[in-house]
C-alpha cells in the first residue's frame, strides 16, 4: 500500500508523487533527498528471493527500490536515480526488534503504509511494528525510528548493496557514534580497477545498551577450515571498539527500551574522508531535530518547483509534470563537502572547491534536452556544472562523457559534453571560461591518437565516418553523435568570431549523409573498403539487440536524430512528403521507442515539413497520454537522470529544443492554460515569462506583443525577452 502526501494548499511540492518511476525500469526511488543531494535515503527491496523477479542479483536492475517488491532489507544512503546500470545503494540501515539477527534475509520485513514527498518517506515495517521515518540534506541522511517496549536493534550493514562491488570498514566510536567506509564504484561494471571509497559518520540521539560489529566469514574447504569454528558463519564482536575490515560487515546498536521509543539517526557521507562526513553532519544538522531538517528541505523543494507555475489542466496534469520537475532536480549533485573539498577526477587527490562541484554527468542523454531546460529555468545551477565540467577538463585533461563521482565510467557513445558548452553558452549563460571551454572541446574533436572520447576519429576525418572494421558496434550512431558536436562546435566558433573552424566542423557535422541509403531511406553501415554493410536488416537493434550500426536502437531509431541537418535528410529522401511518410513509418511500424534517446525528438521533426506540423501536435499529445501517467508505472523506462523528465516539462509547456547547440524551440499545443516561468535576473532581462493559450484544437501560430506569427520555432533569446507568448489554436 503506498500513500502520496497532498496537502490542502495548492503549492507545486504537494502535487509530486516520488513513486512515480518505480515501476516498469523507470529507475526512480521514492526516498528522501535534499535538491542536488549527495546523501539519499531510500528503502531498499531489492535484495532476497522474496522479490523475485525483480531482485538485484537475479537480472540487471540499476535501482534501490521496485513498487511491485514487497521484502525490504534496510535503507540506502547513497543512491542513483533513474539511471540504466547498478551503483551506489549501500551503507545500510535497518530497525529490528527482538533478537540480534544479522542476516538480512532472515531480518528482512513486509512492509505498509508508504509515503513519499519531496524530501520525506516513511514507511511502517510489518514484522517489527517500527514507523520509519526519514529525510535528508544536502550531504546526510537522516531517519527517525519510533520502537515499541523491549528489546530493539538498529544495524548498519557495510556487506549488502545494489552491485557485487565488496569492501568496508566500520569502528564504533562510542555507543553514540559510528564511522566507516563502503567501496563502491563499478558502474555497469566497466573499470573495476578504478572502485572507490565513499565514508560515512553514523549518530544516534540516544546511547545503545549494547553494541557491536558482526563480520560474515567466508567458507574455507580445504582442512585448515576444520579448525576454524567460525568457518562460513558470523563472528560477533561485542562491545568491539577498533575498527574491523571486511566484505560481509555490518554494526549493531541494542536498546533496551521500557516504553515506545523514538531514536534518531543522522549519517553524514564524504567522498574524501571520514573527518570531512564528520564535519558534513555537523554542519547540516548540528543539534536539528528530525522535523527541522525536513522543513528546511521541504522548503529548498518548494522554492526550486514554485520557479515554475501552471494553471489549467487536470490534477494528474500537475502530478506528472511537477514530479517530472522534481526529477530533473535530483542530478547532476552535488559531490564537494561542506568545506569544499571533492576528490579530483583521475588519481583522486583531494580539491577544493568555492562553489558548487557537480557530479553525475549522463551527457549521452543529458545533452538533448535536460540542460537546456537548467539554462532556461535554473541558468545558476547550469553555470556551476559547466564550471564543473571545466574543472574536470583541468583534473584529467579531458571533457567528461558519463561521469560519476570523479571517475569516467566511459559509458556509452559520442562526445557529448562540447554540445552541453555550447548550447549553454549560446543560450546566454556566459559566466565561465569560454576560452577554456573551446579548447576542451576542440582538442577531443582533433586529437588523433589516444583520444578516449572519439574512439575512430581517424576512419571519421578520413572517410567522413566509421565503419564496420572502426568498431564492433555502432559505426552509424557513433557517426552521428561525432556530426552532432561537430555542429555544436561550428556554431560556438561562429559566435566567437572563428570563421576557418566555423567552416571546417560545418563541414564535419553532416558527414553521416554518406551513410545513407536511398534503396531504404535510411542510415545503414558501411564497410571498410566503402562498400555497403549486407545482408542489412533496418529493424536490427531494437530493444537493446547488439548490432554494427546503432547502439541501444536500429536504424528506424536513428536515421532521424540528425535535427541538425534535417532539412537536408528531407532532401535526400525525396522531399517533405516522402520525410513525413517515412517518418510516420517509425511510428506507424512501431519502431519509435520512447524509452530512449535517440528517437527523443522524432514527434517534433514534423515542423520542419511545412504543412504537417499538427503531426506533432497529435503525436506529442498522445505519447503524453500513453507513457507519462501518475502512476508508479508512469515513466516509459528509465528517466535516464532526468532526460525523459524533461522532454515531459517542454512537452506540456508546449515548446521543445528540438536540435541541441542550435539555442531555439520548436512549438507544440500545451497542455496548461497558462504557464509562468519565473527567470533568474542574473541571466534574463524580465523577471517572467507567461506562455498563454487561448482557444483549442490545433495550435496555428503565436503572438507576441500583438503580432502574429505563424512560424513553429521561436529564438532562446526572442522567448525570454518576451513578457509573454501567446499560443493561438483554432478548430
Amino acid at each position: 500500500m503506498l500513500l502520496v502526501f497532498v496537502g490542502y494548499s495548492q503549492k507545486p511540492i504537494d502535487y509530486v508523487n516520488p513513486f512515480i518511476g518505480t515501476s516498469n525500469f523507470g529507475a526512480t526511488n521514492p526516498g528522501a533527498i535534499a535538491p542536488r543531494g549527495m546523501a539519499s535515503v531510500s528503502p531498499f527491496n531489492v535484495a532476497g528471493s522474496q522479490n523475485l523477479p525483480l531482485e538485484k542479483d537475479s537480472r540487471w536492475l540499476s535501482n534501490p527500490y521496485v513498487n511491485e517488491n514487497t521484502f525490504l532489507t534496510g535503507f540506502s544512503h547513497v543512491n542513483l536515480s533513474g539511471v540504466g546500470c547498478p551503483d551506489l545503494g549501500v551503507i545500510l540501515t535497518m530497525p529490528t526488534t527482538g533478537e540480534l539477527n544479522t542476516n538480512h534475509l532472515e531480518y528482512g520485513s513486509t512492509y505498509d503504509f508508504e509515503l513519499a514527498k519531496p524530501g520525506y518517506y516513511s514507511v511502517n515495517l510489518s514484522k517489527y511494528k517500527v514507523k520509519t521515518e526519514v529525510t535528508a540534506t544536502t550531504r546526510v541522511g537522516v531517519s527517525k525510528y519510533s520502537f515499541p517496549k523491549g528489546q530493539s536493534n538498529i544495524l548498519i550493514n557495510l556487506g549488502l548493496g545494489l552491485t557485487n562491488e565488496e569492501g568496508a570498514t566500520v569502528k564504533i566510536v562510542s555507543p553514540t557514534e559510528i564511522e566507516g567506509m563502503r567501496n563502491v564504484g563499478s558502474f555497469c561494471y566497466y573499470k573495476p580497477e578504478e572502485s572507490y571509497p565513499v565514508y560515512f559518520v553514523a549518530k544516534f540521539s540516544k546511547p545503545a545498551d549494547d553494541f557491536g560489529v558482526w563480520k560474515k566469514t567466508r567458507k574455507y574447504d580445504g582442512l585448515e577450515g576444520q579448525w576454524m569454528p567460525y568457518n562460513g558463519k558470523t563472528r560477533l564482536y561485542k562491545n568491539y571498539r577498533k575498527e574491523v575490515i571486511g566484505d560481509s560487515i555490518g554494526s549493531y546498536f541494542t536498546y533496551h527500551f521500557d516504553k515506545p521509543t523514538e531514536v534518531e539517526v543522522k549519517i553524514g557521507v564524504s567522498y574524501v574522508s571520514i573527518e570531512n562526513a564528520r564535519k558534513n553532519l555537523e554542519k547540516e544538522t548540528q543539534s536539528l531535530s528530525f522535523e527541522d531538517i525536513y522543513k528546511n528541505t521541504a522548503s529548498q523543494w518548494s522554492d526550486l518547483l514554485s520557479k515554475i507555475e501552471v494553471e489549467g489542466g487536470t490534477r494528474d496534469d500537475k502530478t506528472i509534470f511537477y514530479t517530472a520537475l522534481y526529477h530533473t532536480l535530483i542530478h547532476p549533485n552535488t559531490l564537494n563537502d561542506v568545506n569544499g573539498e571533492y576528490p579530483a577526477m583521475g588519481k583522486r587527490e583531494t580539491a577544493k572547491t568555492d562553489g558548487t562541484r557537480f557530479t553525475v554527468f549522463s551527457f549521452w542523454d543529458t545533452y538533448r534536452n535536460l540542460h537546456s531546460l537548467m539554462s532556461l529555468v535554473y541558468p545558476k545551477q547550469q553555470s556551476d556544472m559547466v564550471k564543473s565540467m571545466l574543472n574536470i577538463y583541468d583534473e584529467s585533461g579531458w571533457l567528461p562523457k558519463w561521469e560519476l563521482n570523479a571517475t569516467e565510467t566511459t559509458t556509452m557513445v559520442g562526445d557529448p559534453a562540447g554540445i552541453v558548452l555550447a548550447d549553454t553558452y549560446l543560450r546566454g549563460i556566459q559566466d565561465f571560461d569560454i576560452k577554456k571551454a573551446y579548447e576542451a572541446m576542440r582538442k577531443s574533436a582533433t586529437q588523433l591518437d589516444n583520444n578516449p572520447l572519439r574512439p575512430g576519429i581517424k576512419d571519421y576525418i578520413k572517410k567522413g565516418y566509421l565503419t564496420t572494421k572502426t568498431t564492433n558496434s555502432g559505426s552509424v550512431s557513433t557517426t552521428q553523435e561525432y556530426n552532432i558536436t561537430d555542429f555544436a562546435i561550428a556554431q560556438l566558433a561562429k559566435k566567437l568570431g572563428k570563421k576557418d573552424d566555423y567552416k571546417l566542423f560545418s563541414k564535419r557535422s553532416v558527414t553521416y549523409r554518406n551513410l545513407f541509403d536511398r534503396e531504404f531511406n535510411l542510415l545503414r553501415p558501411k564497410n571498410d573498403d566503402g562498400s555497403w554493410y549486407s545482408p542489412f536488416n533496418p529493424n536490427k537493434g531494437a530493444n537493446f539487440e547488439k548490432n554494427l550500426g546503432f547502439i541501444e536502437g536500429n536504424s528506424w531509431q536513428y536515421t532521424f536524430m540528425v535535427s541538425h541537418d534535417a532539412k537536408a535528410l528531407m532532401k535526400l529522401m525525396g522531399g517533405s512528403k516522402k520525410y513525413v511518410a517515412k517518418l510516420d513509418e517509425v511510428f506507424d511500424k512501431n519502431q519509435f521507442d520512447m524509452a530512449n534517446e535517440p528517437d527523443i525528438a522524432y514527434p517534433y521533426l514534423y515542423n520542419y515539413a511545412k504543412g504537417y506540423e499538427w503531426k506533432t501536435q497529435e503525436r506529442v499529445t498522445n505519447l503524453i497520454n500513453e507513457y507519462f501517467i501518475n502512476k508508479p508505472a508512469g515513466l516509459p523506462g528509465n528517466d535516464d537522470t532526468g532526460t525523459m523528465s524533461a522532454w515531459l516539462i517542454y512537452s506540456m509547456m508546449g515548446i521543445y529544443p528540438v536540435s541541441p547547440a542550435d539555442p531555439l524551440y520548436t512549438l507544440t499545443t500545451p497542455r496548461f492554460d497558462k504557464i509562468i516561468i519565473h527567470l533568474d535576473n542574473r541571466y534574463y532581462k524580465n523577471k517572467k515569462l507567461v506562455i498563454e493559450k487561448k482557444g483549442s484544437g490545433k495550435l496555428e501560430s503565436f503572438s507576441i506583443n500583438g503580432k502574429t506569427n505563424n512560424s513553429f520555432f521561436i529564438s532562446h533569446k526572442a522567448l525570454t525577452n518576451t513578457p509573454k507568448i501567446q499560443f493561438n489554436l483554432k478548430e
